[in-house]
């Protein structure tokens, strides 16, 4: 009976980093899937990670303590892939007996086969047949594994990269951190072209809201720059978005539109990806009451993720004391300089 459960729970534990795998590396994501393994994985693992970083009082460190977040987690999240798929041949060797040096192995030595099996260096042999093919299957998989794994990192990173530089280029359009006073003012007395950047930025967030959904721990990668994230580049063209909604006409109003509801389409969709609850804070970023209906659509989601992520979320007017990054050098450094996480100390 005790080997019969051994059988069951080696299977499962398989099955389930497999499935994980394929849905997060292979298939397209839905919003709103069913609970796995990967869910579990960032759930604990950043609960933690940022319970330490709101601990840091410095902006600066926390924000460098921040970001190794993203890219340890990938890594992280393929070991725990590969060490359930370990555990799991290991129960599977430990019920088909194997055998080393003419001997029953115990677990332990089960485990020891699974291991090298999964990385083809195969050096313990088992004896008993079941075993030999269980090696083999192993060791396909495992090969498969870190086939998936060298394809899919740069399909990774060519998407952060595509992120960032369009925040990067938002510097300009709109300070750092980016406000929608501040797009706006700049954008004055130019409605055309006011229009084009909205519709670029429309696309940007269509991008976003794509990848961010096929690669999930995406959005856990901070920005280059500690006083840019993309919740923050996001809300800031939000809010540009409902201003223009509101006080505009013709194909700038219908543009606004356009670029408003893709941006609460990705702030809905992120926010029920990781199953946060809406949050209503008493916000002032901008007190004007024509705008509380508009900003109802958005600002519960953008708020639940600004809590889950650790990211402030920027404000309506231009920040005047503080430089765009274009402007900074080594010698000439703001003298209040904005990190994202700042509130959340």
């Amino acid at each position: 009976m005790l080997r019969g459960l051994a059988t069951c729970a080696g299977l499962a534990l398989i099955l389930v980093a497999l499935v994980n795998c394929f849905n997060t590396i292979v298939l397209p994501r839905r919003v709103g899937r069913l609970f796995g393994l990967t869910s579990l994985f960032y759930r604990i693992t950043w609960s933690t990670f940022s319970g330490v970083g709101r601990r840091i009082r410095n902006g600066r460190r926390r924000e460098e303590f921040l970001s190794i977040y993203g890219p340890l987690s990938l890594l992280s999240l393929l070991m725990f892939w590969a060490l359930c798929i370990v555990v799991g041949f290991g129960f599977l060797h430990w019920a088909a007996h194997v055998q080393l040096d003419g001997h029953d192995g115990n677990f332990a030595s089960a485990l020891y086969v699974s291991a090298s099996s999964i990385v083809t260096i195969a050096i313990a042999q088992p004896a008993n047949s079941m075993s030999r093919w269980l090696v083999t299957v192993d060791a396909g998989l495992g090969f498969g594994l870190f086939g998936l794994v060298v394809g899919y990192l740069p399909m990774l990173y060519q998407s952060y990269s595509s992120r960032e530089l369009q925040i990067s280029l938002l510097d300009a359009r709109a300070g750092s951190p980016p406000t929608a006073g501040e797009l706006l003012l700049r954008q004055a007395n130019k409605p055309d072209k006011l229009e084009g950047q909205l519709a670029d930025w429309e696309n940007w967030t269509a991008e976003v809201l794509d990848e961010q959904l096929s690669y999930s721990m995406l959005a856990y990668f901070r920005s280059q720059h500690e006083n840019q994230s993309w919740l923050a580049a996001l809300i800031a063209l939000v809010d540009a978005s409902a201003i223009v909604l509101l006080c505009s006409d013709d194909e700038l109003k219908h543009q606004a539109l356009l670029t408003f509801a893709i941006g609460r389409h990705a702030l809905v969709d992120q926010q029920k990806e990781l199953n946060r609850a809406q949050v209503c804070l008493h916000s002032e970023r901008l007190n004007a009451a024509d705008l509380d209906r508009v900003r109802g659509m958005y600002e519960p989601y953008a708020n639940a993720l600004s809590i889950h992520f650790l990211v402030a979320l920027p404000g309506w007017l231009p920040q005047g004391n503080r430089n765009d990054n274009w402007l900074r050098t080594k010698w000439k450094k703001a003298g209040n300089l904005f990190s994202v996480s700042d509130p959340f100390q």
